[in-house]
């Protein structure tokens, strides 16, 4: 268990010593204290929250109302981890959007914030940054971009998409990204990315060599029995047991019939 608060610098620091960085997403106030307790160092309220709580089917459903909800229950757990929220769909498209939504989810009580998007957003970002609002970016397949890519697939196969990558990594860093998550990033790229970059990549289905990795939670723990990504391994079957105590608890009171 975590004894003190983590900071950006000390996520930092874990690239520089070699340390890797576990994340995980928490939606609410029970998942945020459990996952704090297991010394979890980075917990991300991610919008996939829209799919694994709320049962919409993608990320874009996800309104800035419901996002400050969930961060706000989070953050009731006070976690020495550092806490992030999403920046949901469309809460970013200009500079003043950008900073706005930014200072919603902080006072929230998130930590940092996180957005999709490289090149394209840095005024946004460089805004965020210079607010005082820690900011980790986001690139590969980008959940926001579902609808109009018509699916999520794997990035940096073709050349211009691996050169693209790179220099959105680049430019993230150089504007002041203390972390980038890489998702569904081709292995090699995300290696390369991770190794030309001087902030932490946390990759989510991009091979072994990003310096830290991310999952939903109920992933990892077989809590969303519906969906589980190819790339996650589950590491136990809370539906199952969930569905075993349930129904053991209402075999314990129900009378046999007569």
């Amino acid at each position: 268990m975590n004894s003190k608060k983590i900071t950006v610098a000390g996520i930092r620091a874990m690239k520089t010593c070699g340390e890797k960085i576990a994340a995980l997403t928490a939606y609410d106030f029970p998942m945020a204290k459990l996952l704090d307790e297991a010394g979890v160092p980075l917990l991300l309220v991610g919008d996939s929250l829209g799919m694994v709580v709320l049962g919409y089917p993608d990320t874009t459903h996800v309104t800035m109302a419901e996002m400050e909800h969930h961060v706000r229950a989070a953050a009731r757990a006070k976690p020495n981890a550092l806490l992030g929220g999403d920046l949901p769909f469309k809460s970013y498209e200009t500079i003043s959007e950008a900073v706005a939504s930014a200072k919603r989810l902080t006072v929230a009580g998130a930590d940092f914030v996180k957005a999709e998007g490289g090149r394209e957003i840095l005024p946004q970002v460089k805004a965020i940054i210079s607010t005082g609002i820690p900011f980790c970016g986001h690139l590969g397949m980008l959940p926001q971009h579902v609808l109009e890519e018509g699916g999520y697939h794997i990035k940096g196969k073709k050349d211009a998409e691996h050169q693209a990558l790179l220099a959105d990594a680049k430019a993230l860093a150089e504007a002041g990204a203390f972390a980038i998550v890489l998702e569904l990033v081709t292995a090699p790229v995300a290696k390369e990315i991770s190794q030309n970059i001087s902030v932490p990549t946390i990759g989510i289905g991009s091979g072994p060599d990003c310096d830290g990795q991310i999952l939903v939670t109920q992933d990892l723990i077989g809590a969303f029995p519906w969906f589980t990504p190819r790339f996650v391994k589950p590491r136990a079957n809370c539906a199952a047991e969930i569905k075993a105590a349930v129904a053991g608890w209402k075999n314990s009171f129900v009378l046999p019939p007569k």
